[in-house]
């Protein structure tokens, strides 16, 4: 996947003179370096802090409708020369503008939330099925995100829910744990019912 990344990286250098990004600005300047600059940056899961500059302006764009947002980040970070230079990069580009920022833990619990029942008793789950654009960002050939893709702990029914790869370990086993005790609270309760129901006659 690295190697992948690189030649992502190779292909912006190719037009900007130099590889990585903190060249991208002194090479193109302006909106053009920073566009480059944040498809590298967004490429990767490790972000030195001479990302900060772009990826401030890549978030920084925000419109009322979701959609409308998406499309000025794609246009954003088509003023980058290379962008289009090979379907490849069109693809990663494309698949930046729809993943980037999208597919963390805290926006997928967001999302992915659904409910159940009727009115009266409604209940909210979180749906496990990451979805198709952070699919195609995370897995594209020229990202190396794998390390940082967030994973699902649990059943949806049973409170399931995202988390960020670094703290699946810990949520895993309070996870478990919580299931634990539920399980034992409603076994308690079985007993006592049918315990009910046997005095009663």
């Amino acid at each position: 996947m690295r190697k992948k990344l690189l030649v992502a990286a190779i292909a912006l250098a190719g037009s900007l003179g130099s590889i990585g990004a903190a060249s991208a600005q002194d090479v193109l300047g302006g909106d053009q370096g920073a566009a480059c600059e944040a498809i590298l940056c967004l490429s990767s899961g490790s972000r030195p802090s001479e990302c900060s500059p772009s990826l401030s302006r890549y978030f920084g764009i925000k419109k009322k409708k979701l959609s409308d947002t998406l499309k000025a980040r794609l246009n954003f970070l088509q003023l980058c020369p290379v962008s289009n230079q090979t379907p490849q990069m069109g693809d990663l580009v494309r698949a930046i503008s729809r993943g980037a920022g999208r597919c963390d833990a805290r926006s997928l619990n967001v999302t992915l939330r659904d409910w159940y029942g009727d009115r009266e008793d409604r209940q909210f789950y979180i749906r496990n099925q990451i979805p198709e654009y952070c699919n195609r960002y995370t897995r594209h050939e020229y990202t190396d995100l794998d390390d940082t893709t967030a994973r699902y702990v649990g059943v949806p029914e049973r409170g399931g829910h995202w988390v960020e790869p670094q703290e699946y370990d810990t949520a895993l086993a309070a996870y478990n744990e919580r299931i634990r005790r539920e399980d034992e609270a409603r076994e308690r309760e079985r007993r006592g019912g049918m315990f009910n129901l046997g005095s009663s006659k």
